[in-house]
């Protein structure tokens, strides 16, 4: 890199941190850390109508979550490039004053094209079959109609002026060599809009030159808008970022861009926190969308990402959300992470989260350490089954309620009813006197034996057992799961399992 590397991610507040601009904001990143530069978060705010209360705090917020930190924006000013909302700069008159230099030179003019007039142009060009452009008419306007036009009030836009037939082109990280036609982009296009704002692909020009941004990564989406910008960095005589369009997210089932309206796949940052997913496996999975590193591996660190990170291995091609991957991703770090710390991560959710599972949670009235210790118990004997955080929540409100669930003993005539009796009422002869806070080798012991004095052993043994304290023929450790229980709770289920027998 022949300059220091500065990137940004630059979120218009219109919407919450959803999957996609997370994928851009991560690869920005990672080639910010890959290669020692510096990370800039701006916010494009000048589409006022359509920004959303909360809609930055959501972004930084679920950023953070996320484990994508910025070394400068709007809480971490930098005084050489602040301020980072373009509103704010927009006061201050940054854009403009690069509007009235491009006048002053001729590249761009006032157009006092009104919208009903614009409305006909594209309407007329339409019925003719021709794709609608503007035709530039107010780029050679004499002094008359400049003045009729200011007669009568019109408020005028700024367009830039496009030279005929020229190419406009860039070598993209990930897509190589692109170009375009100026002749194809619609004519000359609006920089400034009639209420002195400026339009995106103008303001985001003037931020990257003045903020000194060195590469531009950013959605495939925005590939239109790259020539437009390019235009307008040579049309001011500097140089244009190095830009890597990063491939789509596309929705497997349909084969299109995945869409707010995919309802079977989660769209927003915060939603994977809310249902359990671990932010080190979202971060894993997102880096795999649009981009990967040589070899088979999959499960990464942030830290071997960022030194494994290449921009020149960014795919060309859409990149397709695999909700199976990303469950096996998530179950695997759950599955190297400490009892511990999945306990922490949970009772946060249940603080933090007014998800179905957590309120159930709190609905038990449990003191903090009794929750804790029951989650504990119950991630030791789920921790490698469970592909999300909320199938251990939903686990320990299971087993706190167990008497008030409707358990299925059906299974029971898969066996011998005098030996499923047998080792029923043996196990509960010998647990009357034990403590709630037996342990699970303690009751694998005493199961044993039972089993030795009844004569019964292997599933006929195990499988009644699993039956009596979770309703299932099929279940993880059965010792494990009655030192869930307290000793008067396992009383009663062995009682109503022995009721539906009789």
């Amino acid at each position: 890199m022949d300059k220091k590397v500065r990137v940004r991610y630059a979120p218009s507040p219109t919407g919450f941190l959803h999957i996609g601009n997370a994928q851009s904001a991560l690869f920005n990143y990672l080639f910010a850390r890959h290669f020692n530069g510096t990370m800039v978060l701006r916010i494009e705010d000048t589409d006022i109508a359509r920004n959303v209360p909360h809609g930055e705090e959501s972004q930084m917020e679920n950023l953070h979550w996320l484990g994508v930190d910025w070394d400068e924006g709007p809480d971490k000013p930098n005084p050489k490039y602040a301020p980072y909302h373009q509103t704010e700069r927009n006061k201050e008159g940054i854009y403009h004053k690069y509007v009235q230099k491009l006048i002053d030179e001729g590249k761009a003019y006032y157009d006092y094209t009104t919208e009903e007039e614009l409305q006909k142009m594209r309407e007329e060009q339409k019925a003719k079959g021709e794709t609608p452009r503007y035709g530039g008419h107010w780029y050679n306007a004499s002094q008359e109609e400049i003045d009729a036009a200011k007669a009568k009030g019109i408020k005028p836009s700024v367009r830039l002026h496009l030279p005929k037939d020229h190419t406009l082109e860039w070598d993209d990280w990930a897509l190589g060599h692109i170009s375009f036609n100026s002749d194809n982009l619609g004519g000359d296009f609006v920089i400034e809009k009639n209420n002195g704002m400026p339009t995106y692909n103008f303001a985001v020009v003037i931020d990257d030159y003045l903020m000194d941004i060195t590469d531009c990564l950013r959605g495939a989406d925005h590939i239109a808008n790259t020539p437009k910008q390019i235009a307008v960095y040579e049309a001011l005589g500097v140089d244009h970022p190095h830009f890597c369009h990063i491939s789509l997210i596309f929705n497997p089932a349909t084969g299109k861009k995945l869409s707010k309206r995919d309802k079977n796949t989660l769209q927003f940052i915060s939603q994977y926190h809310r249902h359990g997913y671990l932010k080190e496996a979202i971060f894993n999975f997102i880096a795999f969308l649009g981009w990967s590193p040589v070899g088979e591996k999959e499960i990464y660190s942030k830290e071997e990402l960022i030194k494994a990170y290449d921009p020149n291995r960014m795919s060309n091609s859409p990149a397709y959300f695999d909700q199976h991957k990303l469950d096996w991703m998530n179950a695997e770090y759950i599955k190297k992470m400490s009892v511990d710390e999945l306990a922490d991560r949970i009772m946060t959710l249940v603080h933090e989260n007014d998800s179905e599972e957590a309120n159930k949670l709190n609905d038990l009235k449990m003191s903090d350490d009794d929750l804790r210790a029951l989650l504990q118990k119950v991630i030791h004997i789920h921790q490698r089954d469970v592909y999300k955080l909320i199938e251990i929540m939903d686990y320990a409100w299971f087993y706190a309620t167990i008497l008030d669930q409707d358990l299925s003993y059906d299974d029971f005539v898969n066996f011998d009813k005098d030996e499923t009796l047998a080792v029923l009422n043996g196990i509960k002869d010998a647990v009357k006197d034990l403590s709630d806070d037996t342990t699970p080798d303690a009751y694998n012991d005493l199961i044993k034996k039972v089993g030795k004095d009844v004569n019964v052993k292997g599933q006929k043994l195990y499988f009644p057992l699993n039956i009596a304290f979770t309703g299932k023929s099929s279940a993880p450790q059965i010792n494990e799961i009655m030192a869930v229980y307290p000793v008067a709770t396992t009383v009663k289920l062995l009682d109503k399992a022995i009721a539906s027998l009789n």
